[in-house]
């Protein structure tokens, strides 16, 4: 357990770690069953002491409504919030259409202007309306490193503690994770305007990451990660230090990695390397349950096999690889595989996890042609497998200690309105199918974080300033583009 008082003795500490608050809970998910009249008790510093069922209310704080473990968000891009609704009109002609290519040349021009101030300002909006929709941590994929000329700022942790701000202002639990972006593509492309705010030398990535995980060694609600962008954008040679370098750093931290999100990511990884970049990855780097393979949407048979036997998490973000027609990823056969994986907002187009659980089974339904593909036996609930796995693999892939309500765990909680019509007639298996199967009006009516409420009857304990914060950024930003 992280110590929350690192100058005071070891015996304050176990007095400040003893005290807990209780929570009654009318109904409580708890991993494979709903439980009634669950007591759970919550330490100082948000992690769970006690989970008790059947438990009498006594002077416990009284919980009404469905409880649930709060949904990672594996992958997130968080300025890219303020571009949502942006990019949605024709850019190119009929013979040369619209993709992914044409609006990562937006994004790239769009980060020209950010100032670190505009960076916390779109974040802190982001993680609050993540927290509103159940989410309650994320894993920030956080590539703006250099100031506007792509020079170094005098605090090389800058944009990166602005990040941390954001999540410390919502309340969000956050894995932060530096990205290593080195050359601007296959076969020696030049770095554009925007690539020169994201590019550090190994030395410069190593430096960072080691004053992040200095700086943030006793906060039990930051983790610190490292993302390698992509095989494109990181070669062989940088690739190899920087995962030697964090090896030494941390023998246990994530390390997250975008691969074959694009047709033409496998086809020139091809071109360029001889195969393809998840089959290059694994022929490569030792990967194991500590990686988390983001998008991985065009594999072949034994891509699929390696992943999942592998215990590397996917992170799948259909929302965004819908928005940017990316392609559908082959979940039917990864789940036959057992492979593990997680859901992110990633350009945060929705910001509804169960947005995210729903399309990823839609697709699927629509590819097949049948319906209920993620349920796992006759009888099955669809729902309940894709919150599991969902809950499970993102809570892998942050590293954190989350993903269930039992002993040991963060308080990361979520409690729907039993009284919201979409629960009606509802129980058992059938409240979480409903949840995620039976509407798009939010039933989140409070969140908490690490043991500290951060949303109260579906309100930010700061919105209002968060959001005002937002709306300025944003204001400047396009009054610039004009």
């Amino acid at each position: 357990v992280p110590i929350l008082f690192p100058r005071t003795s070891k015996i304050i500490n176990l007095i400040i770690m003893a005290l807990h608050i209780s929570y009654w809970c009318e109904k409580v998910w708890l991993g494979h069953k709903w439980a009634d009249g669950v007591q759970i008790d919550v330490s100082a510093d948000g992690f769970i002491n006690d989970v008790i069922e059947c438990a009498e209310i006594g002077k416990s704080e009284r919980i009404s409504g469905f409880v649930l473990p709060g949904m990672p968000n594996l992958h997130s891009h968080a300025f890219q919030r303020a571009a949502a609704g942006f990019t949605e009109q024709r850019i190119s002609n009929s013979e040369l259409p619209d993709s992914f290519w044409t609006w990562r040349k937006v994004m790239h021009a769009f980060v020209t202007r950010l100032t670190p101030e505009d960076n916390e300002a779109i974040a802190a909006q982001l993680y609050v309306e993540m927290l509103k929709a159940g989410y309650t941590a994320v894993g920030e994929f956080h590539y703006l490193h250099r100031d506007t000329e792509g020079q170094s700022y005098d605090d090389p942790c800058e944009m990166s503690n602005r990040i941390l701000s954001a999540a410390e202002r919502s309340g969000i639990g956050l894995t932060i994770l530096p990205v290593l972006y080195s050359v601007g593509g296959y076969g020696g492309v030049p770095i554009n305007d925007g690539q020169r705010r994201y590019i550090l030398g190994e030395d410069e990535f190593l430096h960072l990451v080691r004053r992040l995980c200095t700086e943030c060694a006793h906060n039990p609600q930051i983790g610190i990660g490292i993302a390698p962008h992509s095989v494109r954008q990181v070669p062989e040679g940088p690739l190899t230090e920087v995962l030697n370098g964090f090896q030494r750093l941390s023998t246990d931290g994530c390390i997250h990695i975008h691969a074959s999100e694009q047709v033409r990511d496998v086809d020139e990884h091809l071109k360029y390397t001889g195969n393809r970049p998840v089959e290059w990855l694994f022929n490569n780097v030792d990967v194991d349950s500590r990686w988390c393979v983001v998008h991985a949407t065009h594999v072949n048979d034994d891509e699929i096999k390696a992943l999942a036997n592998s215990g590397a998490v996917v992170g799948l973000c259909p929302s965004t690889e819908g928005n940017l027609g990316d392609g559908i990823f082959p979940l039917t056969e990864y789940l036959k595989a057992e492979g593990s994986w997680g859901i992110g907002s990633d350009s945060h187009v929705s910001i509804s996890p169960w947005e995210e659980l729903r399309w990823l089974e839609y697709v699927q339904r629509l590819v097949a042609r049948v319906r209920n593909v993620a349920a796992p036996t006759m009888g099955g609930s669809t729902g309940v497998r894709l919150f599991a796995d969902a809950i499970a693999g993102g809570a892998q892939a942050l590293g954190r200690p989350i993903g269930a309500i039992s002993v040991g765990k963060r308080a990361d909680l979520i409690v729907l309105d039993a009284d919201h019509p979409q629960f009606f007639g509802h129980k058992g298996s059938t409240l979480i199918d409903a949840l995620i199967f039976s509407g798009n009006n939010n039933p989140v009516s409070h969140v908490m974080c690490g043991g500290k409420w951060v949303v109260r009857d579906k309100v930010h304990t700061d919105e209002v300033k968060i959001a005002a914060d937002f709306r300025s950024a944003i204001s400047r930003l396009m009054s610039e583009a004009l």
